[in-house]
């Protein structure tokens, strides 16, 4: 026999049944249920424009590396013609003018690996002092750097080119260098970075138990400033391999060009008496420059993304 249905005591002996148990709905079916996702159409819309804006150039960046020079004016720009003519096209770049490619390349590499790496390191030193000691003085720096990130670097190339000028430094690598390890956003996103990440309790437990504070900086705060330190990195690399104005003022030697002002040279080289068009090798040197950069940033994405987004989410 089944159990009789439970009762509730009502008023004057009536009897009560238990109520009964609705069923629940499904979580997807109720509209503007919490946590439940909404398509917005402007934002699907407006999205899929600036993919578009992206990957066009890319694309057709590509699509004309596969052509030849006779080609590469007498068709679409945006489909493939003729032969695919990719990799002789690469070997030509790399072959051309005695290959003076491969040495704005590594050109180009000394400026980032000694420019942006330097600019990383001075960032990361400053940012962890600003964000952890306190100094007299301290909000002076602030307004300074906070100045120092709205200043153009166009409106500071001649008098940099000047003062350079001054110590003999023009058309010389250090012309070049030394400007690019001074980056004050990548100092200000540090130390914006470095005040949330790293607790104050931590590093006062670290000199309790007797580190130093090279030590404790290296051995506890370096850890944990590594997303900071990859999405500066990655600014500060991007704005050195494509810095063009300043090693176009400072350089005269094209031994010394990076690979911004050789491919220009390339490009005005049609335009000259008795010059050459050559452009199929630009173009192609030109996808040839951004590989690195679009390999970087795939690799190191999960690294940027959370550094960009440290301190806007307070916990």
């Amino acid at each position: 026999m089944s159990a009789p249905a439970p009762t509730v005591n009502a008023p004057h002996g009536t009897r009560s049944r238990a109520p009964r148990l609705r069923p629940a709905r499904r979580p997807g079916r109720a509209a503007g249920r919490p946590g439940q996702r909404r398509r917005s159409v402007p934002l699907t819309l407006v999205t899929g424009l600036v993919l578009l804006y992206t990957l066009v150039p890319l694309a057709w960046l590509f699509i004309n590396a596969t052509k030849t020079q006779s080609s590469l004016l007498d068709s679409f720009g945006l489909w493939f013609s003729g032969d695919f003519a990719l990799f002789s096209n690469i070997a030509d770049t790399f072959t051309y003018d005695d290959g003076v490619f491969g040495r704005w390349l590594l050109n180009t590499l000394m400026y980032v690996a000694l420019g942006a790496g330097g600019a990383t390191f001075l960032a990361v030193l400053g940012g962890y002092a600003l964000a952890k000691y306190d100094f007299p003085g301290k909000r002076g720096v602030f307004a300074v750097v906070i100045g120092a990130v709205a200043v153009p670097g166009t409106a500071l190339a001649v008098p940099t080119f000047l003062m350079f000028s001054e110590m003999g430094l023009t058309n010389t690598p250090w012309a070049v260098i030394i400007p690019s390890l001074i980056s004050p956003f990548g100092l200000y996103l540090m130390w914006v970075f470095a005040s949330e990440a790293i607790p104050t309790e931590l590093l006062e437990a670290a000199r309790i138990d007797g580190s130093g504070e090279i030590g404790t900086f290296f051995r506890v705060a370096l850890p944990m400033l590594a997303p900071g330190i990859v999405t500066v990195s990655l600014f500060t690399i991007v704005a050195t391999w494509n810095n063009y104005f300043l090693p176009l003022i400072m350089i005269k030697d094209p031994d010394w060009y990076p690979l911004t002002l050789g491919l220009n040279a390339w490009n005005s080289q049609a335009s000259t008496a008795g010059g050459e068009a050559i452009f199929n090798l630009v173009i192609t040197g030109s996808l040839l420059t951004i590989v690195p950069l679009i390999a970087a940033f795939l690799l190191l994405q999960r690294y940027w993304q959370s550094g960009l987004a440290a301190g806007s989410v307070k916990g």
